[in-house]
């Protein structure tokens, strides 16, 4: 058993050592309740997460993509049977015209 100043000193560091760890668990508690609030404020406003956003905006692309591989295929298609209908089928193809968006 320690005596005089070092027990003094030994006390003081073991102080200082419980004070450090009670710090970080109440700061791992503060960090746990903080983020439990966002979480809840963020459901509340039916904020998007990030992962289902991109998921959206990858499906919207190859959407888009497809769109524009389909309506070229349908221009060529379209083309092509105009060639085979001769001169009488063009009236008849221009009389209706697809709509292009």
């Amino acid at each position: 058993m320690s005596t005089g100043p070092n027990r003094i000193l030994d006390e003081l560091a073991k102080l200082v050592t419980d004070a450090a760890g009670a710090a970080q668990g109440v700061r791992r508690e503060v960090e746990t309740a903080f983020r439990g609030q966002a979480e809840r404020i963020l459901n509340s406003m039916e904020v998007v997460q990030r992962e289902e956003f991109e998921a959206a905006r990858d499906m919207a692309l190859k959407a888009r993509e497809e769109n524009a591989r389909l309506s070229a295929r349908i221009d060529a298609l379209e083309a092509r049977l105009a060639e085979l209908a001769g001169p009488a089928g063009k009236s008849t193809a221009s009389a209706a015209p697809r709509a292009k968006k």
